[in-house]
This record gives structure tokens, sequence and C-alpha cells, in this order.
């Protein structure tokens, strides 16, 4: 059986079973499309109509470019035969056309738009409807800010991160546009007081900001990386790094020798290292192996106590973060085997004392259960320790590129709209950290709903919302003090991957508020 399940996943996942199924569906959905329109064009304008329309024109321009190069290529043949030469180069450039236009059309990528209409991943929560207690300044807000042309590498020529490709100024006012809806402030020195005020309020600190000799983290994602050498994978975006430290140091005012920048279990790479310490020569920068103007990390031992039996998974956590006053998190858009996706949540799992090369490290209790059931998940761990999600007064989705993998190169451009095959150019911002993993899952999870492991990705979610009652019955306390965590956010998904409207969106008084900024 196991044999068989096995050869039914290659052939569901091999490019031949991907055409069959867009040639198949692409006729039905054509003709339905049809059907449907023709007696009432208004209908055109339905989510549904516009969620088959990319299939249908897919498949009708493959059909044309398929008919329309046999038709000219044995239209060039027969004024060949009869000396017409200039008839025959110009159908014989018509056939050119066609077969270029037929092999660029891919199938693959219209696979998954049919898989997201007809199939759409399995998911634990309902759409608009709301699980958990929301947080922030504005309970459950994300800001969701789309500047395109941030990010415009052509995929051929050097580097996606470089500066050429990338602009410093419209990720400058991604970040202060993100900061100000975040906190209602009109201004980037106000946001920063008002984010220090409402995150010290919360702890019990008092009515008070940001106080000198006080210590900020900033956890970026810097998975892929092998050596202080530039690597040409998906990681954390330099530009967005630069303007987050320019704006904590002559916005937010923290001296630069307050500010470390850190993957504990990565390599922090020389462009990104070059472009913010040439500008902030006293911010540090951590990673696992320090040198060439980096420091190595330290670990404080033994202070995750998860709660369950986690094998051999590290329980160590990186000096800067438990010796910082606050976090921020700046996470990755992407997927992940295992998990389906890599967000904030996981993007803890690099501060902990992790041997640098991932063949060596356990990963328990990380992957939900494929078949729907309830467990208990790592992720909720990390999100409520004391010195990771407990510090942590921001949350950031670097969606200037995104990935379908984990690894690899930024791939491929996206579909949905509003990017229509360009990259994504997104910022995503919150104080509620189940809320901005749940809107970037939505993300990910409508644009490649083929993507591995992507079924019941929201598990890790559902329990971080309910952690004070999660469906798998854990009793999360991953200090091993006594309480156990409560809620640590809100969870839902959006109505539809046109719309994006969740629960506030829709006048509902509990919920996710997606606040989209273009």
């Amino acid at each position: 059986m196991e044999k068989q399940s096995i050869s039914l996943k290659k052939l569901k996942n091999s490019k031949l079973f991907k055409q069959i199924s867009f040639i198949g569906l692409g006729l039905s959905t054509t003709i339905w499309f049809l059907v449907r329109v023709i007696p009432k064009p208004t209908r055109a304008t339905y989510p549904c109509m516009q969620a088959s329309a990319p299939i249908m024109s897919a498949f009708v321009i493959y059909l044309l470019s398929l008919f329309g190069g046999v038709t000219a290529w044995f239209k060039a043949k027969t004024y060949i035969k009869s000396k017409k030469y200039g008839f025959a180069t110009l159908f014989a450039l018509i056939a050119l056309f066609c077969a270029l236009t037929f092999t660029i059309q891919n199938s693959e990528k219209i696979y998954s738009q049919v898989v997201a209409v007809i199939n759409p991943p399995k998911m634990m929560v309902g759409k608009n409807e709301p699980v958990g207690v929301a947080k922030g300044i504005f309970p459950g807000r994300v800001v969701w800010v789309h500047n395109p042309g941030v990010s415009n590498w052509d995929e051929k020529t050097g580097f996606w991160f470089e500066d050429r490709w990338n602009s410093q100024e419209k990720a400058n006012q991604m970040l202060t546009n993100s900061l100000t809806t975040i906190s209602g402030k009109k201004t980037e020195k106000e946001a920063w007081k008002q984010l220090f005020v409402y995150f010290n309020k919360t702890k019990n600190r008092g009515n008070q900001g940001y106080a000198k000799g006080e210590k900020i983290a900033i956890k970026i994602n810097q998975n892929n990386t092998y050596s202080h050498e530039n690597s040409p994978e998906i990681n954390a975006s330099p530009q967005l790094i630069y303007a987050l430290i320019k704006s904590l140091v002559k916005e937010g005012g923290i001296p630069q020798s307050n500010i470390t920048v850190f993957d504990a279990s990565r390599f922090v790479t020389d462009f990104l290292f070059n472009k913010c310490h040439s500008e902030f020569p006293n911010v540090i920068f951590v990673d696992n192996i320090g040198g060439d103007g980096r420091t190595k990390a330290e670990y404080k031992t033994e202070v995750i106590h998860y709660s369950k039996d986690n094998g051999r998974l590290a329980r160590g956590i990186a000096s800067c973060a438990v010796e910082a006053d606050y976090l921020i998190n700046v996470a990755l858009l992407k997927g992940h085997v295992g998990q389906g996706v890599t967000l904030c949540g996981k993007n803890w799992y690099g501060a902990t004392d992790i041997n640098s090369d991932w063949r060596k490290n356990a990963h328990d209790n990380f992957g939900q259960d494929q078949k729907g059931g309830f467990k208990y998940m790592t992720f909720v761990d990390y999100m409520g320790h004391k010195d990771l999600g407990g510090k942590t007064m921001l949350y950031l989705i670097d969606g200037f590129y995104g990935a379908k993998a984990v690894n690899g190169l930024p791939k491929p451009k996206w579909n949905m709209k509003p990017f229509n095959g360009n990259w994504p150019c997104s910022l995503l911002a919150s104080q509620d950290p189940v809320a901005i993993d749940a809107v970037a899952l939505d993300f990910i999870s409508n644009e490649w709903p083929d993507a591995v492991d992507m079924k019941y990705a929201d598990n890790y979610l559902l329990e971080a919302a309910k952690a004070n009652n999660p469906p798998s019955g854990t009793t999360y306390d991953p200090e091993n003090d006594g309480p156990k965590l409560s809620s640590l956010g809100v969870m839902e998904h959006w109505n539809n991957s046109t719309e994006k409207q969740y629960s506030k969106n829709l006048k509902k008084k509990t919920g996710i508020e997606l606040i989209r900024i273009n």
C-alpha cells in the first residue's frame, strides 16, 4: 500500500499529469465560463468567474499557439514548394512565434491555479471564523504594504538582493507606512514611542517608552547561508534590514550599540553586513561563527523546557535574545517542507543553539498531522517563551520576493492579484504573532495550493490561538514554572483570495483586520 501511495504521489506531481489536468480542466472551465457569462455578462465580475478567467485564457492561448503553429508551419512548407519564399518566411516566423508561446505557457503554474479553485488545501480553521484573543494597539491588525517596484530582479543577472534590483527609498517608505498604521500615529518617531509604551504596559512596566541603556535584538532569517560569502538563495532582504536599523536609530532614538541583528544558527552574509555596517558601524551583528566584523553567538543553555518530550531538540537560546529588553521578529514569506510554511513562529528556531548544518538537528513536532488530527506543536512554545515571543514588540514578514520552497532562488513570481506575474513586493507587519502568520499563510496557500505539506498547515496557529485550552490538550508551559500560556493571538482565514477580507474587515467585532496600503 505504501509503495502504491508513493507511486500515486509521484504521478500526481509529474509534468504529464499536470499537463493532462490542465487540458481537461481548461476545457471544462472555458465551457463553464462561456455558458455562465454569455447569457449574463455581469457575471464576469463574480469572484468565481475572476478566479477561473486566468485558467480559461491560458487554455485558449495554449490551443491557439498549438494549432496556429502547426497550421503556419504547413503553410510555410507549401509556399517553399511553390517557391514563394516571401510568404514562406512570413509563415515560418508565425510558426516560430507560436512555438515559443506554446513552450513558455506554463501548465504547472496554471495547474496550481486550478487546484486553488477546485481543491484548495485543507485547513483546521474556517473562513472568517476567528479563534483566540487578538493582540495589539488595534487588536488583530495586520498591515500589508504593497509597493510594486521595490524588487525588480530579472532572474538572470547577478544576485536578487543587489541594490540595482531593489529600491532602498521604497523599502524605507514601506517600513514607515507599516509603523504608522500599526500604531495609529502620523510619524515614525511617534510610532516607535507608541510601540514601546504599549509593549511596556502589557508587561506591567508602567506607561513608559524606551529607556536609556535598554537593548533591542532583531531576529532575521538567514536560513540559506553557508558562510559569510553571499548566497544566491532566498534570505532576509538587506534593504529591509537597513531600513529597520535606520528607523530605530534616527526615528526611534536607539543608540547603535544597543541594537543587535542576529541569526545565531546561520551566517550574516557580506552584502547585508557591509550595506548596514558602513552607515551604522556600532550596530552589533551576531551569527554562528563570528569574525569579519560579526560577533560569534553565545547561548544560555537549558532555558526552553518544552511542554512535551521533544527528544533531542535544542534547549538553549542565543544570549543576545535572552539579554535583550525587546525583540523584533523579521521572518520571510515562503514555504517549507514539513510545516507547509516558515513564518514568524518558525523563525525562532534559528535563535536556539542548533547546529549550522541542518542535517545534524532534530525537528521534533514541527510538522502537523497530515490527516487532520490535533497534536502538540513546538512553535507554540517558541511563540510563548518569555525570552522569544514574550519579548517581541513587533513582527514583520519580508515579502519583497517570497518563495514557494524553503531554499533555492526566490521563485516563482506570483500570479495572485494584485501581483499578476510579478514579485509580491510586500511587507506584512503586526503586533499579533498569530494574526500575521495567518495572513501570510493565506497568501502562500492560495498562491501555491500544491506546495509541499500545505495540508493543515494552520495547526500550530490554532494551537497558539487557543494555547490556554488547545485542541491537542497540551499544557503549554515553555518555562516549566507553573502558569500555562494564555491565547497568543487571533486566528482565522480570509473569505477568498480576491477580496482578502477578514472578520474585522467585514465589520465584525472580533478577528483579524487586514489593512492594505499601496
